[in-house]
């Protein structure tokens, strides 16, 4: 069995099967780890999940967005921070009717973060001083302190590692903030948001071998860029 880890795919449903093709993966022998924010952005959320769920293994770290989503599947609400960042699209993916069981279930299913081996996979991040069973939610969905934290050290020159584990995994920040389209690797850290939800690109990842393979960008698989995510 191959491991993948897969960006914030944000409604690219055009970028999710260009990645699974030319990653040649595997829906049956294959595990992926998808590290958030499947919701909001691009009008595809609903097909996302339908192919998400054809995977046998597939493993979901709950995004901040995903979690506004299943926010208004299970209670109507519809905050203006979620709706002004993508959450109409969401709701319009759906025609009308409500989230379905199967993907109230996926959405419920998302972990805070995930162990493999000597590798975590987070959304946001986390302190590395403080065991990930004592954090928030808010903190391992919401963080960007922990990938700026390894940023700096590495273009200080610094040979670091940031925590106990090998890698560390995440998404929820685009690495177009730092001007890159491709995945940031700094420290033991890697930042595979990579802009699906905006202009930039959608990434699957070899967590072994650390070999990657993306879709074409965002906003000409689909003609336009969302306004606000």
């Amino acid at each position: 069995m191959k491991i993948y880890v897969i960006g914030d795919i944000h409604g690219s449903y055009k970028g999710l099967i260009q990645c699974f093709k030319r990653a040649e993966f595997d829906y049956k022998k294959d595990r992926l780890i998808v590290v958030g924010d499947v919701c909001d952005g691009y009008p595809d959320v609903k097909k996302c999940i339908d192919e998400l769920l054809m995977i046998k293994h597939c493993e979901l770290v709950i995004g901040n967005h995903d979690m506004w989503a299943l926010d208004w599947a299970l209670y109507g609400n519809k905050p203006r921070i979620w709706t002004s960042q993508g959450g109409y699209r969401t709701i319009a993916s759906y025609n009308g009717e409500p989230m379905p069981k199967t993907h109230i279930d996926f959405l419920k299913s998302g972990k805070f973060w995930l162990e493999y081996n000597d590798k975590v996979f987070v959304h946001g991040g986390f302190n590395p001083d403080v065991l990930l069973k004592e954090q928030s939610p808010q903190t391992l969905v919401w963080d960007r302190t922990l990938l700026d934290m390894a940023w700096k050290k590495q273009i200080n020159g610094y040979k670091c590692k940031i925590g106990k584990y090998n890698d560390i995994f995440m998404g929820h920040t685009t690495t177009e903030l730092y001007n890159t389209l491709q995945p940031m690797h700094v420290c033991n850290v890697w930042n595979i948001d990579t802009g699906a939800g905006w202009a930039g690109k959608l990434t699957i990842m070899n967590v072994d071998t650390k070999e990657y393979w993306q879709s074409d960008l965002s906003s000409k698989l689909y003609g336009n860029t969302p306004d606000k995510l």
